[in-house]
């Protein structure tokens, strides 16, 4: 049981982190913004954008993605193996 509660747990982690709508509606705040939010907020339509701090930004954003994945492989692959037809 425990692969699949962790493929569950991983997965929705990564569907939260990248959700990008559900927080633009209900967070106005800009201190409070989301990762994906906040990335999109720092890229302005009619200035100049430092498209090297806007890259830099979103990979360290990667970085807990990465985490996760690579501290959860094995229950990953455990689970999505278990749940396969034999």
């Amino acid at each position: 049981m425990v692969p699949a509660l962790a493929t569950t747990a991983i997965f929705t982690f990564i569907w939260t982190w990248n959700d990008f709508f559900s927080q633009l509606i209900y967070l106005t705040d800009p201190d409070l913004y989301t990762v994906p939010v906040a990335l999109r907020a720092f890229v302005d339509a009619q200035a100049g954008t430092n498209w090297g701090a806007a890259l830099a930004m979103s990979v360290v954003s990667l970085v807990p993605i990465f985490l996760v994945f690579l501290f959860g492989q094995r229950f990953l692959l455990r689970g999505i193996a278990t749940t396969g037809g034999k």
